[in-house]
């Protein structure tokens, strides 16, 4: 490890956990966390490690699946920051079971997580432990096109999910959970081969983005993302306030 990378990181010493963390963007983010000194714990599905360079291996491993998000309650106890990473993009198919398949792991299962951990920090906050934060990996097919449909459809759902739960987390001043987007651009990887980034660059500048506590953290070679993403974003919280101000009248 490079001690001078890790020396002046807000990354060093804290336990990061990371889904999707044999995917290429997981890997990637696993090297840099790990340069920058933390304990880097990969949730994964397959049963076995794909990865046998020891860069981007994870310091420990967890199995899990969707749909249990419930059993990692214990192993995210005393995790300080959780990346929200795995995805499943049915591309041009559309049938009922690539459908529910993607709105399980692309929104579901993100949003189980998400209150699970927030809780864990409500209940851990009381013991003086540090904040808790988590990332969603929300992609720009949140607001754009990602020529999938049901990819589009999935993320836009969790996109606006996190955005309410900012909102609310604004209104009531909480100071024990934090939770970031990362808006990426289209990157190399499985679920989108023809990606014009590479995992790695993108991986460094979630990183860099990050160590300026951002909430939204913005990957991409599109200039309009970086214009329209802070919009949608101020315009969905501007009317999660709107809304509660008008029922609570």
């Amino acid at each position: 490890m490079n001690k001078n990378l890790s020396d002046n990181s807000r990354f060093k010493g804290l336990r990061v956990a990371i889904t999707g963390a044999n995917g290429s963007l997981g890997k990637s983010l696993i090297e840099v966390l790990k340069k920058k000194g933390a304990y880097v714990v990969g949730l994964t599905h397959d049963k076995k490690n794909n990865c046998n360079c020891s860069k981007s291996t994870p310091d420990e491993w967890i199995l899990w699946s969707c749909g249990e998000e419930e059993l990692l309650s214990s192993s995210l106890t005393n995790i300080d920051i959780l990346i929200l990473n795995h995805g499943f993009n049915p591309k041009q198919m559309i049938d009922s079971n690539d459908i529910n398949k993607a709105i399980e792991i692309n929104s579901l299962s993100h949003w189980k997580l998400i209150e699970i951990f927030e809780n864990l920090a409500l209940s851990t906050n009381l013991k003086k432990y540090s904040p808790k934060e988590v990332w969603v990996n929300t992609s720009e097919a949140e607001i754009q096109i990602a020529f999938s449909p049901v990819y589009e459809i999935t993320k836009r759902l969790i996109g606006e999910l996190v955005s309410l739960k900012k909102s609310k987390l604004l209104m009531e001043k909480r100071n024990c959970f934090f939770i970031r987007k990362l808006i990426l651009g289209p990157f190399k990887s499985k679920l989108n081969p023809q990606g014009i980034m590479h995992p790695e660059f993108v991986a460094r500048k979630i990183i860099q983005k990050a160590e300026k506590e951002n909430y939204l953290i913005i990957v991409s070679p599109n200039p309009i993302t970086y214009l329209l993403m802070p919009l949608v974003e101020s315009i969905r919280i501007l009317y999660s306030r709107f809304i509660k101000k008008i029922y609570s009248n």
